[in-house]
């Protein structure tokens, strides 16, 4: 037999067989590697979705808080005691309830806690629920009282605790404070104002928690300020 006609012996072989191997083997790690950063680019898109929605909503309730018509509460027949503190946080980054007295931002369909009524110069009174008997001249002003509650990994809505947001790894409150109620700036924050009148805006502060553990705790701010004077 001719050294042509040999053919592959057993050491080529093995050493193909290794070197294909090898190939697969890279070939695979790639495959993988890259499936791994797509799904954590996912999983890290729809982190930033949800958050982006429940913090876009809340904002929306929280710039009209303080909000109950044309003239102020302290000019308002049968103002409820509510009224004198239209929004507060109570709790910590691990569990807690945002409250807030808004007026009707059209993102809550049904009956309204309260109705303010004014004529916009002298005159200015609360009813409970709806009021759709207005005089001439008359306006009605829906306020709603709102509730987030964070607990147990969720961020909640409302008395009947309707899940908004799963895995909520942190959520906190806090408030912008100016140095007197004449005064504008923010100064500082505090978590529990004594005195609401000197808030000014809201922080809040939201972590995100990935249940696959694909993508680090995701972390997200917004400021919002405060349309109404609270008092």
């Amino acid at each position: 037999m001719s050294k042509s006609d040999a053919g592959f012996g057993l050491i080529e072989l093995t050493v193909a067989m290794a070197l294909g191997l090898l190939l697969v083997l890279g070939m695979t790690q790639i495959f993988l590697s890259a499936r791994g950063s797509y799904l954590a680019q996912g999983a890290s898109a729809q982190l930033q979705e949800d958050a982006r929605y429940v913090l876009s909503k809340i904002a929306q309730e929280v710039r009209m808080a303080g909000m109950f018509g044309c003239l102020p509460s302290e000019r308002m027949i049968d103002a409820p005691s509510a009224f004198k503190t239209p929004i507060f946080w109570r709790g910590t980054v691990s569990a807690g309830a945002l409250h807030m007295i808004s007026a009707d931002v059209g993102l809550v369909s049904g009956k309204p806690d309260w109705t303010v009524v004014t004529d916009c110069k002298k005159r200015a009174q609360a009813f409970s629920g709806a009021q759709l008997a207005l005089a001439p001249g008359e306006i009605g002003f829906p306020i709603r009282q709102v509730v987030y509650l964070f607990e147990q990994g969720q961020l909640k809505s409302g008395l009947t605790k309707s899940v908004l947001l799963d895995n909520v790894a942190a959520f906190d409150v806090s408030f912008g404070m100016s140095s007197s109620r004449e005064t504008q700036p923010v100064v500082h924050y505090e978590s529990s104002p004594v005195d609401p009148s000197r808030i000014r805006s809201v922080r809040i502060a939201l972590t995100m928690r990935d249940p696959t553990l694909r993508v680090k705790d995701q972390a997200y701010h917004v400021v919002v300020a405060l349309r109404n004077r609270l008092g």
